[in-house]
């Protein structure tokens, strides 16, 4: 998979605040905020599949 550049503009306080979530956890600012975005997308993704999987009746854990 080839990667492609995504430019952002943000707030001096916010960028601030991604650095030091990013120095805590010994990552870059962008290592950062790309795995949040994909931890985002799985908790979406996921919920979703839950959602479905309510609809057809079936819940979790069974009882």
């Amino acid at each position: 998979m080839g990667s492609k550049v995504l430019s952002l503009r943000v707030d001096g306080e916010l960028l601030d605040r991604i650095r030091q979530h990013a120095t805590k956890r010994g990552m870059s600012v962008q290592d950062y905020v790309v795995r949040t975005l994909i931890r985002e997308d799985f908790d979406e993704r996921f919920q979703c599949s839950v959602d479905e999987t309510e609809k057809l009746g079936v819940r979790w854990p069974a009882t």
